[in-house]
């Protein structure tokens, strides 16, 4: 209820704001509360019928408190409209891919080389696509995020959006403290992405990676295990190896965009994968006139889609299969663009 000012003096004249306001407020927040604790206990059964001991139970269950921020910042999320204008890339490409995001990169590439090599042998992912990844995250490890996974997530469950999600991914966080790691360790972004490669908790349980030798994945604290645990993940997407992520190239201005639209419509992200044009070979792309930027062409039967994120006359890039692997880590043509580029320049 909105109240005019007149009105709102008549009130604070009754009544008294601090009255009607912090009451009001601290009821509702009481009723939240009683209602969280209330769902809890439902948790705690399915946690312990998914074997969760009982120490992690009891160090966890008596201690959760509702989050607040944590429902405040998940309401304030884009409710998915998908009719507003795309805004242009290049903005976004120099606050990403921007001098100090290289140069911390190229550091860390130097810095791990000897693991990152061993990692692309065995993957067959590029070092520079894992250390790109691991900046665009957590600006190398630098910003993980603060929030206390197992009171966020068990907050996200109750508010039921997205309860079977954040359900699983609470119960998963336990599971990861029964493995060893301790509740101080497991912090991340309100939505529960953790450690170094950003990753739900039931990702890290299938696809973290040991990358130093220990014997564990430890991507809080190991560079190595998270560089590894990204390549995996990549690997688990579908990577190719030997094929690049994609080239930037000039595109003739006669060129017929419009015959080359891509007719499939994506059941993931659509909105993504339509800025994309049909599928050709590198040589059917070379045949239609574009020159890449850089003088070098991949191999001719690698299949390849144009983007042109900033529109005609402006640099586009024909992009491969391993885009959409790196599209798989983060839905965005923007967020897979800057991947691939400032891996481009961290190898330098």
């Amino acid at each position: 209820m909105r109240f005019s000012g007149k009105l709102f003096q008549r009130v604070i004249a009754v009544v008294g704001a601090a009255g009607l306001f912090s009451l009001g407020g601290a009821s509702a927040s009481a009723q939240d509360e009683t209602s969280f604790q209330q769902y809890l206990t439902t948790v705690r059964a399915k946690a312990v019928a998914q074997g969760i001991t009982p120490a992690t139970i009891q160090a966890v269950f008596p201690s959760l408190t509702l989050n607040e921020r944590v429902i405040e910042l998940d309401r304030g999320q884009p409710g998915g409209s998908s009719n507003g204008p795309i805004p242009s890339y290049a903005p976004y490409y120099a606050r990403h891919v921007d001098a100090a995001r290289i140069n911390r990169g190229r550091a860390a590439y130097q810095r791990l080389r000897g693991k990152l090599a061993s990692i692309e042998r065995q993957t067959g992912v590029p070092e520079s696509i894992m250390v790109s990844i691991w900046g665009n995250e957590t600006a190398y490890g630098a910003v993980t995020g603060g929030f206390d996974l197992p009171r966020a997530l068990a907050t996200l469950a109750y508010e039921g959006r997205r309860r079977d999600l954040f359900e699983r991914e609470f119960l998963a966080t336990l599971k990861l403290m029964d493995m060893g790691f301790s509740r101080q360790t497991l912090q991340g972004s309100w939505a529960g992405a953790t450690g170094g490669p950003q990753f739900l908790p039931s990702v890290y349980l299938r696809l973290g990676k040991d990358g130093d030798g220990d014997g564990r994945a430890d991507i809080w604290n190991s560079d190595a295990d998270v560089l590894a645990s990204i390549g995996n993940y990549l690997v688990n997407a579908g990577w190719r190896p030997n094929v690049p992520w994609g080239i930037p190239v000039d595109v003739p201005a006669g060129l017929n965009i419009g015959a080359l639209a891509n007719k499939t419509v994506s059941p993931r992200c659509p909105r993504v994968h339509e800025r994309h044009s049909a599928w050709h070979t590198m040589k059917e792309w070379r045949q239609m006139g574009l020159v890449p930027e850089r003088g070098y062409w991949p191999g001719d039967d690698v299949l390849a889609t144009l983007l042109e994120p900033d529109g005609p006359g402006k640099t586009a890039y024909l992009l491969t299969h391993n885009y959409r692997v790196i599209l798989d880590y983060n839905c965005s043509n923007f967020y897979a663009l800057t991947v691939g580029l400032l891996a481009d320049e961290v190898a330098q």
